[in-house]
């Protein structure tokens, strides 16, 4: 897979909101409530649960343990 930037480090901040660092030098905090409507996302409206992500250096993007992520291009431009 070809991203335009992996993620590098993520960090927690509230809500449904975690601050990216992408490799290009990009930080950003996409609010992601509004990505969790498709049912594939249904575990991650839980707070607790969301908290629960890692950075994937294989997929260049965040990961929770139930194998859902979010592609790294998409949160790269919300």
């Amino acid at each position: 897979m070809s991203y335009l930037s992996k993620i590098i480090d993520a960090k927690y901040v509230d809500e449904f909101k975690i601050k990216l660092s992408f490799s290009d030098g990009l930080e950003k905090i996409p609010n992601l409530d509004g990505k969790l409507n498709d049912p594939v996302f249904e575990k991650l409206k839980d707070k607790n649960y969301f908290k629960n992500f890692s950075v994937s250096s294989e997929l260049g993007t965040i990961v929770w343990p139930n194998g859902v992520d979010i592609a790294a291009d998409s949160l790269y431009f919300l």
